[in-house]
């Protein structure tokens, strides 16, 4: 069982940054694969980013590549996401997720924390 706790959300300007944060319960922190999707008012959840259990590889949404920066530190069960360059089009709220399969699909991935509101404004 993983539990999830974002934070890191809130209202910035175009332009600006922000670092999303996740705590993960579990002892197996360092083998599980995590993840950051988002959903906007109306529209579908759509995957950000992943990166594996060691770290060591990553993967991004075209509209985040350059932006975001997914990374985690097992030592702590932390998974972090620095978004810079924010668009009012990155206004979503953004669910940290645990799996077990490295892909870009919401159906690799179990577990979903509860949820951080991201307001860029224009």
């Amino acid at each position: 069982q993983v539990q999830l706790v974002e934070s890191g959300g809130g209202l910035v300007q175009a332009g600006g940054s922000l670092r999303l944060s996740c705590a993960a319960s579990g002892r197996t922190f360092r083998s599980v694969v995590m993840g950051w999707f988002r959903q906007a008012p109306g529209k579908e959840r759509e995957f950000v980013a992943a990166i594996s259990g060691s770290g060591g590889s990553t993967n991004y949404a075209d509209s985040v590549k350059g932006r975001f920066t997914i990374s985690r530190d097992n030592a702590k069960n932390t998974v972090y996401l620095q978004m810079n360059s924010l668009k009012p089009e990155d206004t979503a709220v953004y669910y940290c997720a645990a799996g077990w399969i490295f892909r870009a699909t919401s159906q690799a991935f179990g577990y979903w924390g509860q949820g951080t509101q991201v307001t860029v404004s224009s």
